[in-house]
């Protein structure tokens, strides 16, 4: 018997059973990689309806896969620990599989090897990237419950628990230096790039709501409150059927209450605690309703004020003064008008707030904010602002440039600006046309 030829049929043997393993365990890992990439889609597209059915579920995937979701980033470094453990077998497999089926001493090298990183890369993108993200993202929550388990288990299995430690402390780490580094960029500039990315397509409303964001950390309480000259209050000791009265003549949904003057707000009357009680008699003691009030200083920046508006779930305020005294109120509804612009209901009368008289000419009252001006006139306002002193509104405004109280007819030129004060009294402007000057005009 001619042992060689039995020698090469045993080694072509097992050459051929080792390629048949290879090609197992290269596809077994394919499937471990299409799974394990797939289900990082799937954890992270689970929106609140598929969140609430899984808290909702008894199932102990159910319960995996909200402890997995609670801690992104854990489960985040496990993914991709795991996924990288096996496609590294998958390349290096590959690399072997290839080399078997395409000797190294055969063919043009460049051209080998530019068939093997194509190959293999095509091979992992498709079947391991591609196709099975594109699954998860329709099915997040079935491959979510399926792999819950699976995912949960690989991150406890060292060394990947010891790398995906030691990933999300790199990762906290980093995000603390970066955040040290971080540049401090002004209104100013976010201003200046807001007017450079702007596009043809983007409409005023939604240019004037990004412009709204911008400004609103640098705005402060006592720019949008409504002066105590336009409260509408009630003292303490007023009647029943007092407060009544003014309830329905204002059409508001809450109300101060002071006692003796504005300055001493003792608490805010709420429309709805006294629904229960609309047939109560005169001598009703409305007072024991009262909620206390909440009071924010003039200078507290609006982005503030709306968290503790959100906190504490109020919706009003009373502005003070440096010395105490109450300088007007401020309202959630005013807060979100600055991002938003004016939100108006039944109650509201726009003509009040001002007249256009032509393209150059309007008129406001004396009591107008500025930031409602610069609104009107399309203005940003910057030269009003460095200039306003402690003034807020036009009258203040006005006052602080002449130094005085200006009579009828009398004025004053800023920038391209003419105001002209057109009703007052020894106290107060009450009216003023503000003209928009032309550049020869304004010198």
């Amino acid at each position: 018997m001619d042992i060689e030829p039995a020698s090469c049929f045993l080694a072509i043997l097992n050459v051929d059973i080792e390629l048949g393993i290879s090609f197992v365990i290269l596809a077994v890992l394919l499937l471990l990689s299409a799974m394990v990439s797939g289900s990082e889609v799937a954890f992270f597209s689970l929106g609140p309806t598929e969140k609430e059915e899984l808290k909702t579920g008894k199932s102990k995937s159910a319960e995996t896969t909200i402890a997995l979701i609670n801690d992104p980033k854990e489960l985040l470094a496990t993914i991709l620990i795991a996924n990288n453990f096996i496609n590294v077998g998958i390349v290096i497999l590959s690399s072997y599989v290839f080399g078997q089926i395409y000797p190294e001493d055969y063919g043009i090298p460049w051209v080998r090897t530019l068939i093997e990183v194509a190959g293999i890369t095509f091979i992992i993108l498709l079947i391991g990237e591609v196709i099975p993200k594109v699954y998860a993202n329709r099915n997040p929550l079935k491959l979510s419950l399926f792999m819950s388990k699976p995912i949960y288990s690989i991150g406890r299995i060292p060394p990947i628990s010891w790398m995906k430690l030691g990933l999300v402390r790199g990762t906290d780490f980093i995000n603390k230096a970066a955040k040290k580094r971080s540049l401090d960029v002004s209104t100013d500039d976010l201003e200046n790039a807001l007017e450079l990315t702007r596009e043809e397509n983007d409409t005023e409303d939604d240019h004037r709501i990004l412009e709204g964001i911008v400004k609103f950390g640098n705005t402060d309480v006592r720019q949008i409150m409504r002066s105590r000259l336009d409260v509408t209050a009630i003292e303490e000791n007023a009647s029943y059927k007092e407060l009544m009265d003014v309830i329905l003549d204002a059409g508001f949904s809450r109300i101060p209450v002071y006692k003796e003057n504005f300055d001493d707000v003792i608490g805010i009357v709420y429309i709805k605690d006294l629904l229960p009680h609309l047939n109560e008699a005169e001598d009703f003691n409305w007072q024991s309703l009262l909620r206390t009030p909440f009071f924010v200083p003039e200078n507290k920046k609006i982005d503030d004020l709306l968290k503790e508006f959100q906190d504490m779930k109020m919706h009003m305020a009373v502005v003070v003064d440096e010395y105490g005294g109450a300088s007007g109120i401020v309202t959630l509804e005013d807060v979100l008008e600055e991002i938003v612009g004016d939100i108006t209901d039944e109650f509201d009368d726009d003509d009040l707030v001002y007249t256009k008289v032509d393209d150059s000419t309007y008129v406001f009252e004396g009591k107008t904010p500025l930031v409602d001006l610069y609104k009107v006139l399309d203005i940003d306002g910057k030269n009003f602002e460095e200039a306003k002193g402690e003034s807020d509104s036009i009258a203040g405004f006005i006052i602080e440039q002449a130094g005085k109280i200006l009579k009828n007819n009398e004025y004053i030129i800023f920038n391209h600006y003419k105001f002209v004060v057109e009703s007052s009294d020894k106290r107060r402007v009450k009216m003023v046309k503000v003209i928009v000057l032309n550049d020869v005009e304004s010198k």
